[in-house]
């Protein structure tokens, strides 16, 4: 007998216990010999990290897949691991020897390293135990790292090869420059953060003898009417500092203010280089001044726009962001010589960057060259670790050709060969594609791959696997080239110090790059492994929208230069991209710390279970709409799973127990026929529905099935049954609702495995034990249909249904009985309203049930197939009164709807509320309609009946 209620505290982790001693995950568990296989990789979270929402409802969908594939009979693997995470945990590492007054730089590269692995050993990993409580079926036996042994050897295979094709080289172009962490970062680690600052209007003047005539009033129309001669320009700039790099001005060449000037030059302030004025179409014309000052060393549009006009590129900032002026050669090259610019450099030279922009503030000032100052909310990228703002950086990195290897990647989406899931995705795919800029893959950090390739003491590059080789390689180049170089590499092997010869590059590989291989490197390629010719291409990749970019456009070019066919064909790393939406608070804003609306996963498994957790993921988890999660609707799915434990429960205590011969075909009650149809048919549906990726049109199927169909009906109308005295329809039903339970169990399982496979072994039989775990068992099949059964059982629950609606919409009280009476009834309702009476006086609370030729007066009326339905209500309530009710119900539901639509009709309201407010007042007006219609229902049969 189960217990009286679930305990998940207690269950789910001697479940998993049992899962980790049977090894029930491993790759190909309970599959066939020569099975279909089924791969799936793991989106590796970071060694760093630990469970949030994100996660949760990633991997509930995951494991879905999994064990609904795995119970299909296929051979399964799906593929864990966990990345390095260069910044994060380089940063974790750096923070605990800071505390102990210690820093990297003083141990040097290889004790920090060996502390980094310290710490991954100790505390690394704590994400894969969390997975384990939410329930990830994952083999955990081939747990990878992108820095293990396997991962590296495909590290170094790949930037080689893909460097001697010409596909990685080095250039001088901008990065994200974090100043705190001096290093460059993906895009993905930089967050856009909004402030109110300031936009600077500054002067600058043109060049000697140099005029042009700016508008300076206008007609109603926007045209010029008057004009004045100047002798400068005025920029507006939201970072004065950087003006000391300028190189340019640019205008847009439709500009009537500029277009004489255009090819001039002004004179830089402050320092007195002289810069081009160009015409480019990048200046809004209508924005600031429409005259834009070009830094192409600190911007990004600066940079591609002095591309095109061949603006010099001047650095004027440290890696930690101070003025660098003394000495440095960009910004001094010609540049006049004088006291004032001395004193500049001198004053200005080591500043820190927010210091220097005050200072050449107050200069501008001082010479008159201020024009203005406008507050301005903008936005300024920070460095979503070191918190600061990020410098766009004119530096030396190593770079992918991203172009050339994102061609074959938006063949194969645009031919059909990779889907992604919903459809729409595939636009945002290919304008990132098709716009692809080169891919900066160098980060100046310890923690990481470190960049395979040697310099030589001219600064030749050697890139191969090892340094051993890359030795080789110099020598080779060096003694078949007459020169100095050559009797300089020859002194030092005579004299037994090649060791010299060469220099490693200090940098590390982005983390992109590593998990860029990972669908075929956890699988051991470059080796021929096994599992690489069997699981190899993956299935689904399931992820969010966010890294669309950053990792499924990359594992595609990757997969598709480096995997092949037998007949030398690239393959896609995975025919399906499964995209899913965001975790949103129930609010609908997204959770942040600053907020304070962060929900842990790991705090709802503690108190609901991890059951509960992953079936309210997977019943919300509608393609393309976010997640909107409220705990409560998590304790609500808890009680769904109490109502199968208690069902079972109920079932035990009526003898209900498993009978492996039972045949469902067998069966002669039509309640019995009714339910294995309806098992049936959801067995079909929840099946498509997984199929298709309609996690929550598959989770809603069964929670109908087991709450409303098995529950609330079949249940109930056996009780009956379970009472009488007929002892052959006892056992049949008790046989019944024993294969019945075990098939929900099964269709349950990917969703909600914990209390399934609790349930599972529950109810093998006394004295009994299951043959395998649930987990390893077969999937159901549709196969059984008696649509004469369904038909009249679903005729019976529309009819109680209905006269239930009408008694409470009605407002009958509970135990009150009334009489039915059936007008325009057929032959086959008569009939079931004689083999199905004590059901409906039961459960519907009616008394007589008569047939009749008219519908009495002072009834409601109900259609249920060609018969009405009337139930004389007359002594039953004050109908005037009821009436009245329901008219006052629907004025207050009227006038509440019109607070809200004039608040939605505002367009000021729309703009300026938060957005959760302007979806939480729509969300309510739907709420609103929904009462209306159901209350003008009700009003109308209480009109009828009057």
């Amino acid at each position: 007998m189960l217990e009286k209620t679930y305990d998940s505290a207690a269950v789910e982790p001697r479940i998993a216990k049992i899962w980790d001693d049977e090894d029930a995950f491993r790759a190909g568990a309970g599959a066939k010999p020569g099975a279909e296989t089924f791969c799936i990789v793991i989106p590796p979270p970071n060694v760093t990290g630990s469970l949030h929402m994100g996660h949760a409802l990633n991997n509930t969908l995951q494991d879905i897949m999994v064990r609904f594939e795995r119970m299909r009979g296929k051979d399964v693997l799906w593929q864990p691991g966990m990345d390095h995470a260069g910044i994060a945990t380089q940063m974790v590492v750096e923070r605990q020897l800071m505390e102990r007054q210690q820093h990297r730089r003083e141990m040097g590269r290889d004790a920090f390293i060996d502390k980094v692995w310290e710490w991954k050993a100790e505390s690394g990993g704590l994400i894969f135990n969390q997975l384990k409580r939410l329930g990830a079926s994952c083999d955990w036996s081939r747990e990878r790292f992108t820095m293990d042994e396997g991962l590296s050897k495909a590290v170094l295979e790949v930037f080689v090869s893909l460097y001697k094709d010409g596909l990685i080289y080095k250039d001088k172009r901008l990065v994200n420059w974090d100043p705190k962490l001096l290093t460059a970062i993906s895009d993905l680690e930089v967050e856009q953060v909004e402030v109110t600052g300031s936009l600077w209007h500054l002067r600058y003047p043109l060049e000697d003898g140099v005029t042009y005539q700016h508008p300076i009033a206008f007609d109603e129309d926007g045209n010029p009417t008057d004009w004045e001669a100047r002798d400068y320009l005025v920029v507006a700039t939201t970072r004065p500092e950087t003006m000391l790099g300028d190189t340019g001005v640019a205008v847009h060449p439709s500009d009537e203010r500029y277009k004489s000037i255009i090819g001039k030059h002004v004179v830089l302030p402050l320092i007195g280089r002289r810069i081009p004025i160009v015409a480019d179409e990048y200046p809004d014309p209508t924005a600031g001044t429409g005259a834009v000052k070009m830094t192409p060393a600190h911007d990004f549009n600066d940079f591609d726009v002095g591309r095109r006009h061949h603006l010099r590129q001047v650095n004027i900032l440290t890696i930690d962001g101070h003025l660098t002026l003394a000495g440095n050669e960009d910004f001094l090259h010609e540049l006049p010589s004088g006291h004032d610019l001395e004193a500049l450099i001198s004053k200005l030279d080591g500043v820190e960057r927010f210091a220097a922009r005050k200072m050449i503030v107050a200069m501008f000032e001082e010479r008159g060259l201020l024009d203005k100052i406008e507050p301005h909310k903008h936005t300024i990228p920070h460095g979503d670790r070191g918190g600061v703002p990020i410098e766009p950086r004119l530096t030396e990195q190593w770079y992918v050709d991203a172009k050339t290897l994102a061609k074959p990647a938006i063949a194969s989406v645009r031919e059909g060969r990779t889907n992604f899931v919903p459809k729409n995705w595939e636009k945002t795919y290919f304008e990132w594609m098709e716009n692809i800029q080169p891919w900066c893959v160098s980060r100046q950090l310890w923690w990481g791959h470190q960049i395979p390739a040697w310099y030589g003491p001219d600064g030749q590059v050697f890139v191969e696997k090892t340094e051993e080789e890359a030795l080789h390689a110099a020598i080779q180049h060096y003694l078949s080239h007459e020169g100095p170089m050559k009797a300089y590499v020859e002194d030092l092997l005579e004299n037994f110090r090649p060791g010299e010869i060469l220099t490693r590059d200090e940098d590390v590989l982005d983390t992109w790059f590593s998990s860029a291989l990972w669908p075929f490197s956890t699988l051991g390629w470059p080796d021929k492994t096994p599992e690489l010719d069997k699981y190899y291409q993956t299935d689904v990749l399931v992820t969010g929208f966010d890294i669309i970019f950053f990792w499924v456009a990359r594992m595609m070019m990757m997969g598709l230069h480096f995997m092949k066919d037998k007949d030398g064909t690239p393959v896609e790393p995975f025919h399906t991209v499964y995209v899913h939406a965001l975790v949103r608070d129930k609010n609908g804003q997204k959770m942040s710390k600053s907020k304070g609306n962060v929900i842990d996963p790991l705090e709802l498994i503690d108190e609901y279970g991890a059951d509960a957790l992953r079936f309210t993921l997977a019943i919300m988890a509608a393609q393309g709409r976010d997640v909107k999660l409220d705990p409560a609707r998590i304790a609500g799915y808890r009680n769904f799973g109490t109502k199968l434990w208690n069902a079972t429960r109920f079932a035990g205590m009526n003898g209900v127990a498993n009978d492996p011969k039972f045949v469902p075909e067998t069966c002669s009650l039509t309640i019995n026929r009714w339910i294995l149809t309806e098992l049936s048919r959801t067995i079909r549906d929840v099946t498509e529905a997984i199929e298709s990726y309609r996690f929550n049109e598959a989770a809603g199927t069964l929670y109908r099935f087991v709450w409303n169909q098995f529950c609330d009906w079949y249940l109930e109308l056996l009780k009956p049954v379970f009472g009488g005295e007929d002892e052959a329809a006892k056992a049949e039903s008790q046989a019944c609702v024993a294969y019945v339970l075990d098939e929900t169990y099964k269709l349950l399982h990917p969703f909600m495995p914990f209390m399934t496979e609790e349930l599972w072994a529950q109810t093998a039989g006394e004295g009994k034990a299951r043959e395998g775990l649930l987990c390893h068992a077969e999937w159901p099949a549709a196969s059984y249909a008696d649509d004469a059964a369904a038909g009249e059982i679903n005729w019976l629950i529309d009819l109680v249904s209905g006269i239930r609606s009408v008694r409470s919409e009605m407002n009958v009280p509970p135990a009150a009985i009334a009489p039915l009476v059936v007008v325009g009834a057929s032959f086959s309702t008569r009939e079931r309203l004689q083999s199905h009476a004590a059901a409906i006086r039961r459960l519907a609370r009616v008394d007589a049930i008569d047939l009749g030729a008219t519908a009495p007066k002072g009834s409601a009326q109900i259609v249920v197939g060609e018969a009405t339905v009337c139930l004389p209500l007359g002594s039953l309530i004050d109908l005037a009164a009821e009436k009245s009710r329901l008219e006052k119900a629907i004025a207050k539901v009227d006038q509440e709807r019109e607070r809200i639509l004039g608040k939605l009709s505002n367009e000021k309201f729309v703009a300026n509320a938060r957005p959760d407010v302007v979806e939480a007042e729509r969300e309510r007006l739907a709420e609103l309609d929904g009462q209306k219609a159901s209350l003008g229902v009700a009003l109308t049969r209480v009109s009828d009946a009057s």
